[in-house]
Protein backbone atom coordinates (compact mmCIF):
# COMPACT_ATOMS: atom_id res chain seq x y z
CA UNK A 1 0.00 0.00 0.00
CA UNK A 2 1.14 3.54 -0.78
CA UNK A 3 1.03 5.47 2.47
CA UNK A 4 1.83 9.20 2.32
CA UNK A 5 2.61 11.64 5.11
CA UNK A 6 1.74 15.25 4.23
CA UNK A 7 3.16 18.09 6.31
CA UNK A 8 1.34 21.40 6.09
CA UNK A 9 -1.73 19.32 5.26
CA UNK A 10 -4.22 21.99 6.37
CA UNK A 11 -2.30 24.79 4.66
CA UNK A 12 -2.82 26.69 1.42
CA UNK A 13 -1.42 23.99 -0.88
CA UNK A 14 -1.79 21.00 1.43
CA UNK A 15 -5.58 21.11 1.71
CA UNK A 16 -5.79 21.10 -2.09
CA UNK A 17 -3.38 18.16 -2.38
CA UNK A 18 -5.18 15.81 0.03
CA UNK A 19 -8.10 14.71 -2.22
CA UNK A 20 -5.77 14.47 -5.22
CA UNK A 21 -3.49 12.08 -3.36
CA UNK A 22 -6.43 10.04 -2.07
CA UNK A 23 -7.73 9.76 -5.65
CA UNK A 24 -4.33 8.42 -6.72
CA UNK A 25 -4.65 5.52 -4.30
CA UNK A 26 -2.65 6.78 -1.33
CA UNK A 27 -3.56 6.19 2.28
CA UNK A 28 -3.22 9.83 3.30
CA UNK A 29 -1.87 10.91 6.68
CA UNK A 30 -1.98 14.63 7.42
CA UNK A 31 -0.24 16.59 10.16
CA UNK A 32 -1.87 19.44 12.08
CA UNK A 33 -0.70 21.36 15.12
CA UNK A 34 -2.33 20.43 18.42
CA UNK A 35 -5.64 22.25 18.75
CA UNK A 36 -6.10 22.82 15.01
CA UNK A 37 -9.33 21.71 13.38
CA UNK A 38 -8.80 18.90 10.84
CA UNK A 39 -10.40 19.04 7.39
CA UNK A 40 -13.21 16.50 7.41
CA UNK A 41 -14.25 16.61 3.75
CA UNK A 42 -11.51 14.25 2.51
CA UNK A 43 -10.43 10.75 3.62
CA UNK A 44 -7.38 11.62 5.73
CA UNK A 45 -5.97 10.14 8.91
CA UNK A 46 -5.03 13.17 11.00
CA UNK A 47 -2.12 13.39 13.42
CA UNK A 48 -1.52 16.20 15.88
CA UNK A 49 2.21 16.91 15.99
CA UNK A 50 4.65 19.76 16.43
CA UNK A 51 7.39 19.13 13.89
CA UNK A 52 9.80 21.28 15.89
CA UNK A 53 9.64 18.67 18.68
CA UNK A 54 12.20 15.87 18.11
CA UNK A 55 10.21 13.40 20.19
CA UNK A 56 7.04 14.27 18.31
CA UNK A 57 8.75 13.66 14.95
CA UNK A 58 10.09 10.31 16.15
CA UNK A 59 6.71 9.19 17.44
CA UNK A 60 4.94 10.33 14.28
CA UNK A 61 7.24 8.54 11.84
CA UNK A 62 7.37 5.40 13.97
CA UNK A 63 3.57 5.33 14.10
CA UNK A 64 2.80 6.05 10.44
CA UNK A 65 5.85 4.53 8.72
CA UNK A 66 4.96 6.22 5.40
CA UNK A 67 6.22 4.98 2.06
CA UNK A 68 5.95 8.53 0.64
CA UNK A 69 6.51 12.02 2.03
CA UNK A 70 5.19 15.37 0.79
CA UNK A 71 6.81 18.09 2.89
CA UNK A 72 4.97 21.39 2.44
CA UNK A 73 5.11 22.86 5.95
CA UNK A 74 7.15 26.02 6.51
CA UNK A 75 6.70 29.55 7.88
CA UNK A 76 4.55 31.52 5.41
CA UNK A 77 3.12 34.59 7.18
CA UNK A 78 3.40 37.35 4.52
CA UNK A 79 4.83 40.02 6.82
CA UNK A 80 7.60 37.89 8.34
CA UNK A 81 8.45 34.75 6.36
CA UNK A 82 11.37 36.30 4.45
CA UNK A 83 13.32 37.13 7.62
CA UNK A 84 11.84 34.95 10.39
CA UNK A 85 14.20 32.93 12.57
CA UNK A 86 11.70 30.09 12.13
CA UNK A 87 13.35 29.48 8.75
CA UNK A 88 16.37 28.14 10.64
CA UNK A 89 14.19 25.95 12.83
CA UNK A 90 12.48 24.54 9.72
CA UNK A 91 15.83 23.54 8.22
CA UNK A 92 16.77 21.57 11.33
CA UNK A 93 13.32 19.97 11.67
CA UNK A 94 13.19 19.08 7.96
CA UNK A 95 16.62 17.45 7.97
CA UNK A 96 15.60 15.23 10.87
CA UNK A 97 12.25 14.51 9.22
CA UNK A 98 14.12 13.28 6.14
CA UNK A 99 16.39 11.11 8.27
CA UNK A 100 13.48 9.57 10.17
CA UNK A 101 11.54 9.02 6.94
CA UNK A 102 14.39 6.90 5.58
CA UNK A 103 14.90 5.15 8.91
CA UNK A 104 11.28 3.97 8.92
CA UNK A 105 11.31 2.62 5.37
CA UNK A 106 10.38 5.65 3.21
CA UNK A 107 10.67 5.14 -0.55
CA UNK A 108 9.88 8.47 -2.31
CA UNK A 109 9.99 12.08 -1.05
CA UNK A 110 9.03 15.44 -2.50
CA UNK A 111 9.86 18.69 -0.73
CA UNK A 112 8.50 22.17 -1.45
CA UNK A 113 11.06 24.76 -2.49
CA UNK A 114 10.71 28.29 -3.81
CA UNK A 115 11.62 30.48 -6.76
CA UNK A 116 13.36 32.72 -4.20
CA UNK A 117 16.25 30.26 -4.17
CA UNK A 118 17.32 31.62 -7.55
CA UNK A 119 19.48 34.65 -8.31
CA UNK A 120 16.91 37.46 -8.30
CA UNK A 121 18.63 39.24 -11.19
CA UNK A 122 17.67 36.40 -13.53
CA UNK A 123 14.41 36.50 -15.52
CA UNK A 124 13.14 33.14 -16.74
CA UNK A 125 14.63 30.61 -14.35
CA UNK A 126 15.75 27.10 -15.28
CA UNK A 127 16.44 24.45 -12.65
CA UNK A 128 19.71 23.25 -14.15
CA UNK A 129 21.24 26.45 -15.53
CA UNK A 130 20.04 29.43 -13.46
CA UNK A 131 22.32 29.99 -10.45
CA UNK A 132 20.93 29.87 -6.92
CA UNK A 133 21.88 33.06 -5.08
CA UNK A 134 19.03 33.78 -2.67
CA UNK A 135 18.84 37.23 -1.11
CA UNK A 136 16.45 36.46 1.77
CA UNK A 137 16.84 34.22 4.80
CA UNK A 138 13.80 32.29 3.57
CA UNK A 139 15.42 31.58 0.19
CA UNK A 140 18.79 30.82 1.76
CA UNK A 141 17.29 28.27 4.17
CA UNK A 142 15.21 26.60 1.46
CA UNK A 143 18.23 26.32 -0.81
CA UNK A 144 20.43 24.99 2.00
CA UNK A 145 17.82 22.35 2.84
CA UNK A 146 17.61 21.33 -0.81
CA UNK A 147 21.36 20.75 -0.96
CA UNK A 148 21.32 18.72 2.26
CA UNK A 149 18.37 16.46 1.44
CA UNK A 150 19.44 15.94 -2.19
CA UNK A 151 22.80 14.65 -1.01
CA UNK A 152 21.30 12.63 1.83
CA UNK A 153 18.58 10.95 -0.24
CA UNK A 154 21.03 10.25 -3.05
CA UNK A 155 23.41 8.48 -0.68
CA UNK A 156 20.50 6.41 0.65
CA UNK A 157 19.32 5.66 -2.93
CA UNK A 158 15.92 7.21 -2.20
CA UNK A 159 14.41 9.02 -5.24
CA UNK A 160 13.54 12.56 -4.18
CA UNK A 161 12.37 15.72 -5.92
CA UNK A 162 12.19 19.39 -5.00
CA UNK A 163 9.22 21.38 -6.32
CA UNK A 164 10.14 25.07 -6.68
CA UNK A 165 6.95 27.09 -6.27
CA UNK A 166 6.58 30.40 -8.09
CA UNK A 167 3.60 32.73 -7.52
CA UNK A 168 0.21 31.26 -6.71
CA UNK A 169 -3.29 32.28 -5.73
CA UNK A 170 -6.59 30.69 -4.78
CA UNK A 171 -8.95 29.86 -1.91
CA UNK A 172 -7.71 30.10 1.69
CA UNK A 173 -4.83 32.42 0.84
CA UNK A 174 -3.71 35.00 3.40
CA UNK A 175 -6.10 37.92 3.04
CA UNK A 176 -3.28 40.48 2.82
CA UNK A 177 -1.69 38.87 -0.26
CA UNK A 178 -2.19 40.56 -3.63
CA UNK A 179 -5.06 38.59 -5.19
CA UNK A 180 -7.28 38.28 -2.08
CA UNK A 181 -6.56 41.88 -1.07
CA UNK A 182 -7.80 43.13 -4.43
CA UNK A 183 -10.80 40.77 -4.53
CA UNK A 184 -11.98 41.56 -0.99
CA UNK A 185 -11.64 45.31 -1.54
CA UNK A 186 -13.68 45.17 -4.75
CA UNK A 187 -16.32 42.91 -3.21
CA UNK A 188 -16.81 45.62 -0.58
CA UNK A 189 -16.93 48.24 -3.36
CA UNK A 190 -13.79 49.86 -1.98
CA UNK A 191 -10.77 51.07 -3.99
CA UNK A 192 -7.99 48.52 -4.49
CA UNK A 193 -4.80 50.53 -4.06
CA UNK A 194 -1.88 48.87 -5.84
CA UNK A 195 1.63 49.56 -7.08
CA UNK A 196 2.18 50.53 -10.72
CA UNK A 197 2.31 46.77 -11.35
CA UNK A 198 4.76 46.78 -14.23
CA UNK A 199 6.67 43.80 -12.81
CA UNK A 200 6.03 40.47 -14.57
CA UNK A 201 5.24 37.46 -12.42
CA UNK A 202 4.44 33.78 -13.00
CA UNK A 203 1.08 32.96 -11.37
CA UNK A 204 -0.56 29.53 -11.07
CA UNK A 205 -3.87 28.57 -9.45
CA UNK A 206 -3.29 26.75 -6.16
CA UNK A 207 -5.25 23.61 -7.15
CA UNK A 208 -2.93 23.25 -10.13
CA UNK A 209 0.10 23.73 -7.88
CA UNK A 210 -1.18 20.91 -5.66
CA UNK A 211 -1.84 18.71 -8.69
CA UNK A 212 1.67 19.37 -9.99
CA UNK A 213 3.08 18.19 -6.66
CA UNK A 214 0.94 15.04 -6.83
CA UNK A 215 2.17 14.35 -10.37
CA UNK A 216 5.78 14.99 -9.35
CA UNK A 217 5.39 12.57 -6.45
CA UNK A 218 4.05 9.89 -8.80
CA UNK A 219 6.85 10.39 -11.31
CA UNK A 220 10.42 9.15 -11.07
CA UNK A 221 11.88 12.62 -11.65
CA UNK A 222 14.62 13.65 -9.25
CA UNK A 223 16.02 17.02 -8.19
CA UNK A 224 14.53 20.50 -8.59
CA UNK A 225 11.45 21.03 -10.75
CA UNK A 226 9.87 24.45 -11.29
CA UNK A 227 6.16 24.60 -10.49
CA UNK A 228 4.70 27.54 -12.36
CA UNK A 229 2.72 28.47 -15.45
CA UNK A 230 5.62 29.45 -17.69
CA UNK A 231 3.46 32.40 -18.83
CA UNK A 232 4.31 35.58 -16.91
CA UNK A 233 1.78 38.39 -16.63
CA UNK A 234 2.24 42.01 -15.55
CA UNK A 235 0.87 42.48 -12.04
CA UNK A 236 -1.22 45.41 -13.28
CA UNK A 237 -2.84 43.21 -15.94
CA UNK A 238 -3.67 40.56 -13.33
CA UNK A 239 -5.23 43.18 -11.07
CA UNK A 240 -7.18 44.79 -13.91
CA UNK A 241 -8.49 41.39 -14.94
CA UNK A 242 -9.83 40.84 -11.43
CA UNK A 243 -11.51 44.23 -11.74
CA UNK A 244 -13.09 43.23 -15.05
CA UNK A 245 -14.38 39.92 -13.68
CA UNK A 246 -15.98 41.77 -10.78
CA UNK A 247 -17.27 44.64 -12.91
CA UNK A 248 -15.24 47.06 -10.79
CA UNK A 249 -12.26 47.98 -12.93
CA UNK A 250 -12.90 51.64 -12.08
CA UNK A 251 -11.99 50.90 -8.45
CA UNK A 252 -8.46 49.74 -9.32
CA UNK A 253 -5.93 52.36 -8.23
CA UNK A 254 -2.60 51.62 -9.91
CA UNK A 255 0.43 53.52 -8.67
CA UNK A 256 -1.06 54.51 -5.31
CA UNK A 257 1.34 52.24 -3.45
CA UNK A 258 5.13 52.38 -3.89
CA UNK A 259 6.82 49.44 -5.60
CA UNK A 260 9.05 47.73 -2.99
CA UNK A 261 12.76 48.39 -3.42
CA UNK A 262 14.68 45.68 -5.23
CA UNK A 263 11.69 44.17 -7.01
CA UNK A 264 13.00 42.23 -10.05
CA UNK A 265 11.26 43.19 -13.31
CA UNK A 266 10.64 39.54 -14.32
CA UNK A 267 10.18 36.31 -12.39
CA UNK A 268 9.23 33.41 -14.66
CA UNK A 269 9.48 29.62 -14.50
CA UNK A 270 11.00 27.58 -17.26
CA UNK A 271 8.55 24.66 -17.06
CA UNK A 272 10.31 22.30 -19.46
CA UNK A 273 11.02 19.68 -16.79
CA UNK A 274 7.48 19.88 -15.42
CA UNK A 275 5.87 19.51 -18.86
CA UNK A 276 8.29 17.12 -20.56
CA UNK A 277 9.67 14.94 -17.76
CA UNK A 278 6.82 14.94 -15.23
CA UNK A 279 4.25 15.11 -18.04
CA UNK A 280 2.06 17.68 -16.31
CA UNK A 281 -0.15 20.49 -17.64
CA UNK A 282 -2.38 22.87 -15.63
CA UNK A 283 -6.12 22.20 -15.66
CA UNK A 284 -7.16 25.84 -15.18
CA UNK A 285 -6.58 28.95 -17.25
CA UNK A 286 -5.75 32.17 -15.42
CA UNK A 287 -9.34 33.38 -15.82
CA UNK A 288 -10.79 30.09 -14.56
CA UNK A 289 -8.57 30.22 -11.49
CA UNK A 290 -9.52 33.84 -10.81
CA UNK A 291 -13.22 33.09 -11.21
CA UNK A 292 -13.02 30.19 -8.74
CA UNK A 293 -11.06 32.33 -6.31
CA UNK A 294 -13.53 35.19 -6.55
CA UNK A 295 -16.42 32.80 -5.92
CA UNK A 296 -14.68 31.40 -2.85
CA UNK A 297 -14.19 34.88 -1.42
CA UNK A 298 -17.85 35.72 -2.11
CA UNK A 299 -18.82 32.77 0.09
CA UNK A 300 -16.20 33.39 2.77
Amino acid sequence: MKKILVTGAAGFIGRQALPLLAARGYEVHGIILPGWEPIREVPVQWHEANLFDPGGREQLLASVQPTHLLHLAWCTAPATYRTSDDNLAWVAASVDLARKFVEYGGRRAVFAGTCFEYDSSQGCRHELSTPCRPDTLYGTCKNALRQIVEDFFSRKDIPAAWGRIFYLFGPNEYRERLVPAVITALLKKEPARCTAGTQLRDFLYVADVADAFAALLESDVRGPVNIGSGAPIAVKDLVLRIGELLGSRDLIRLGERPTPAGEPPLVCADVGRLRNEVGWQPAHSLDQGLELTIEWWRRN
